[in-house]
């Protein structure tokens, strides 16, 4: 039998007069690489925010290894491993006095969690500026740092989001294959991205939010027979509903070249 690793059911979310989340319903298992898409402000980042313990004030329950994180204290968030869309590094430290500290916060040893993270920064071959500050890093660079600090304590639920930001060509494939080999050795994946074609490859289950409804839930494969769409792209724009693309961008091109007229 697969183990659940998280479940959500009934969540809703308002702030003030905008509801967020309808009711979502979600059993995530063991293994899986789950695609999180949806448009703008169809309640991705609120649901991660919510599952991650870092927003209050949601209705119905949420149960991370089995246990409801509105009573279980933060004991869970020890096995979770988040790289958010941005975030602010401590920029005047180095990576090996950031990682180091983040080891510390998550229970490992000073030396155990520097020597780790060498070794993880020497796999981006970035073991040059281990003791450089962060502040004279490049975006990819410090997107890379930001990979190490959340996989560092070898984490069993991992939320991504938009975690290719700034990587070059060569680390966005080695970052793909280290998400599968995660998957395989019994981590669980939460990947939110606007990429559709790398939701796509890497995802064995792709999960489409619209207006904080789950609109389409399953494979890749599942959803191309449900939608008869062909790529991910295509799909996500058949059922978002946005099917004007192609002339908001001739539209758009035009403008640019002077070829429309003002009214």
């Amino acid at each position: 039998m697969e183990e659940k690793i998280l479940s959500i059911q009934d969540l809703t979310m308002r702030f003030i007069d905008k509801q967020v989340l309808n009711g979502i319903n979600l059993d995530v298992y063991r293994g899986q690489i789950i695609g999180y898409i949806g448009p703008n402000g169809a309640g991705k980042s609120t649901t991660l925010k919510i599952m991650l313990g870092l927003v209050d004030g949601y209705g119905g329950k949420v149960e991370i290894f089995g246990q409801d994180i509105a009573t279980s204290g933060q004991d869970y968030k020890k096995r979770i491993g988040y790289v958010p869309e941005s975030a602010d590094l401590y920029e005047n430290l180095t990576p090996a006095e950031y990682l180091t500290f983040i080891g510390e916060l998550y229970g490992l040893q000073r030396n155990d969690a520097e020597q780790k993270a060498l070794k993880l920064m020497e796999v981006f071959n970035l073991e040059d500026v281990f003791h450089k500050r962060i502040s004279s890093f490049s975006k990819g660079m410090r997107q890379k740092v930001l990979i190490i600090s959340a996989l560092l304590h070898d984490p069993d639920l991992i939320f991504l989001d938009e975690p290719l930001s700034g990587l070059d060509a060569n680390s966005v494939i080695m970052m793909k294959d280290i998400m599968e080999r995660l998957a395989q050795s019994g981590k669980t994946i939460f990947y939110s991205s606007h990429i559709m074609d790398v939701v796509e490859k890497i995802s064995n289950r792709i999960v489409l939010l619209v207006d904080g409804n789950v609109a389409a839930d399953g494979s890749f494969e599942q959803l191309q027979k449900q939608s008869e769409q062909g790529s991910l792209e295509e799909i996500f724009n058949s059922l978002t509903g946005y099917d004007q693309h192609k002339e908001s961008a001739k539209n758009f091109v035009a403008i640019v070249q002077g070829r429309v007229e003002n009214d």
